[in-house]
């Protein structure tokens, strides 16, 4: 119940930033319309969440006819740990992208959607990929991905606004604050609804971790998938992200940066935290029981980068 009033309170303040933003930008009137736009925004991410983030990334849907066995064994094993975990089993999309990574969307546990780019497939062993859709169908199970979508999508809006009000004020100078006033939301309402996109997802991303190593019975994988997903998305730019950074706490890990510790500006925690409470599942010492994860300099791609984090 605390975790469902403390979501509504997030999104509650990012409708407000939005709110806050059209203010500056266009004084009650301005106001209004961003009222408005962001309660259509809610409902529209709320019946059509899934569509919304799948179309972002060019996301094609894959079924266990796929003339690729690797893409088979994957679609497979998803049908089978959401039957384990006494969920529906939701539709199951792969995205054209090397860099390794998951996510999943949707209203709710019957309309749900799980996404995994290329590189995952690719750069993981059956195992670890089987540990990372585990934690994605951990998120549905969770109900998480509402939340999730909506506050990127709004928190996508805000930035949007916030820019505009570099570029158009209106109306009386002393009512909203002048041109010192639009520079201030413009460079305070991203970094709010930045805040508050951290602070739904960490959390989350912790209960999935945890979740989804009961789904797979596998810990272990999970663990060393976080730590080559790391290596890997560190060297190998996720172009779409790069196009809508709003939705990145959705990934399992950011696929923007990587960080190194849990910091006010990363949507993810720690990797090394991620598996350390991994860890502590499967009864082991942390330490010991460390992954070896690829060198940035092994990724099998053209660029070079890491990323990484667990929520």
């Amino acid at each position: 119940m605390r975790n469902h009033l403390r979501t509504f309170m997030l999104l509650a303040a990012l409708t407000a930033l939005f709110v806050g933003a059209g203010y500056m930008v266009g004084g009650p009137t301005g106001m209004g319309i961003a009222f408005l736009l962001a309660l259509v925004m809610n409902a529209v991410s709320y019946w059509n969440s899934d569509k919304i983030v799948l179309r972002m990334y060019g996301a094609q849907e894959v079924d266990p006819s796929h003339p690729e066995p690797i893409v088979r064994n994957f679609v497979a094993d998803v049908h089978e740990m959401a039957t384990r975990a006494g969920m529906p089993i939701p539709k199951v999309y792969l995205i054209d992208s090397d860099q390794p990574n998951a996510f999943a969307t949707g209203r709710d546990p019957e309309h749900a959607a799980v996404a995994a780019n290329l590189g995952l497939l690719r750069m993981l062993d059956r195992r670890e990929i089987r540990g990372v859709m585990a934690h994605e169908l951990a998120h549905v199970k969770n109900r998480d991905t509402l939340t999730m979508t909506i506050t990127a999508t709004i928190a996508g809006a805000v930035s949007a606004l916030a820019n505009f009000a570099f570029f158009f004020r209106g109306g009386d100078d002393r009512d909203r604050g002048g041109m010192i006033g639009a520079i201030a939301v413009a460079i305070l309402a991203p970094i709010a609804a930045a805040l508050v996109q951290m602070a739904i997802s960490r959390t989350r991303e912790y209960a999935a971790d945890k979740a989804g190593a009961e789904i797979s019975g596998d810990p272990e994988a999970l663990a060393s998938a976080l730590q080559k997903i790391e290596a890997y998305a560190r060297g190998i730019p996720n172009i779409q992200a790069e196009h809508h950074p709003a939705t990145s706490h959705m990934f399992i890990i950011n696929p923007l940066s990587g960080q190194g510790a849990d910091n006010l500006f990363s949507t993810h925690p720690a990797t090394h935290n991620r598996v350390a409470a991994l860890m502590e599942l499967k009864g082991r010492n942390p330490r010991s029981a460390t992954v070896e994860a690829p060198s940035a300099t092994a990724v099998p791609t053209s660029s070079g980068r890491k990323a990484g984090p667990w929520g």
